[in-house]
């Protein structure tokens, strides 16, 4: 990889991250808890297939009218996102499942619903994870000079209305995935060296891309128009409604999690970053609705984002148990733990956000006023 790597402080709050690590295994040990997401992880997967896959089903078999074919294509997009956050998510991690091949296998769930694991693994796992909110290297700060996501991001005139039309692009999220973004990716990374990293070549890549592409392109397009007997407008329409919805439902988790005000955002080319791994998670990332059960269980436990970034390989189903473990710790050691009481509160507060960064003397710092 040719860019820059910072590299973490590990002196800095190093009883803090020892302690906080320990704790948590302890509490796996002594209660004697797999990590791993076991039988409940499996039951939500199979909830968030059959709202995938079941609408659709029935409107392969049962010829629909137009407008129920919407109302499912909606539902469809409600399951698109809820498999993204709930299960392959986990899977990718690793910690869906203790045996290897099950995460394989429900980590490519994600080709089957339009995206491409190995991609979104190394994007996610690799650079995200890794680098949170680290210019240049966090490519969830990317938005191609159409929004601004950080204080160091060179402000632009387009940038002024940002906060206004930035959820409209947001729902197109799944739409650049499918489409276009999984085969740049793909190049990039190999240009970066990082498929070497994943013991993938760039044409078994390539090849995988493909086909998985156009698996999902048939069923999503090609049957409803020749076996399902549809027309071409209202297959696009649920097509594009479909991705709308999981765009913007992924969009509405992720974005409150990371672009707050509060957080640090790190230059591109810093050399060396402040803090120690664990400490730069909790003051780039933050929780919220930490008290709704069903957001929690929606989303795969990424409202508890913290511990997810510091505990990555273990089950979104612990979090909200380890949660306390973490805030303790951190207030302990004196380290700000951030979790924002509502989901409403979370999305206004990136909303504020979005709007501080359309204008060009944001920079810096973004501090609450």
């Amino acid at each position: 990889m040719n860019k820059a790597i910072p590299r973490y402080n590990r002196r800095d709050k190093q009883e803090f991250a020892r302690n906080l690590r320990s704790r948590v295994n302890e509490y796996f040990d002594k209660n004697k808890i797999d990590r791993t997401g076991g039988s409940r992880a499996l039951l939500k997967a199979l909830t968030m297939f059959a709202m995938y896959f079941g609408p659709y089903t029935f409107m392969m078999i049962v010829h629909v009218s137009a407008w129920q074919y919407i109302l499912l294509s909606a539902v469809m997009g409600v399951g698109v996102a809820g498999i993204g956050l709930a299960v392959m998510h986990d899977a990718n991690h690793g910690s869906f499942s203790r045996k290897k091949w099950v995460n394989q296998v429900f980590g490519y769930s994600l080709n089957l619903i339009g995206g491409n694991s190995l991609s979104w693994r190394i994007q996610h796992n690799v650079l995200h994870h890794s680098f949170t909110n680290v210019r240049g290297l966090d490519e969830d700060l990317e938005a191609g000079n159409i929004m601004r996501f950080t204080p160091h991001e060179p402000w632009k005139p387009r940038h002024r209305y940002q906060y206004i039309y930035a959820w409209f692009l947001y729902a197109f999220m799944t739409f650049s995935w499918v489409l276009i973004k999984d085969f740049k990716r793909i190049t990039k990374y190999k240009n970066l060296g990082l498929l070497e990293g994943q013991n993938v070549s760039y044409a078994a890549a390539i090849a995988t891309l493909v086909v998985s592409k156009i698996v999902y392109l048939t069923y999503m397009i090609v049957i409803p128009l020749t076996i399902g007997g549809y027309g071409v407008g209202i297959v696009i329409a649920g097509f594009m409604l479909l991705h709308l919805m999981g765009g913007l439902l992924l969009a509405m988790i992720f974005q409150p999690a990371h672009i707050m005000e509060d957080h640090d955002f790190i230059e591109e080319g810093a050399p060396a970053l402040e803090q120690c791994y664990e400490a730069h998670q909790l003051s780039t990332t933050s929780n919220f609705g930490a008290e709704n059960k069903l957001l929690t269980w929606y989303c795969g436990g990424l409202n508890f984002q913290v511990e997810h970034h510091i505990f990555p390989s273990i089950s979104h189903i612990h979090y909200p148990a380890i949660s306390k473990i973490v805030k303790a710790t951190a207030e302990e050691f004196g380290v700000p733990y951030r979790s924002v009481p509502t989901f409403g509160e979370a999305l206004s507060i990136h909303q504020r956000t979005m709007k501080k960064l359309s204008f060009p003397e944001t920079k810096g710092s973004m501090a609450m006023a």
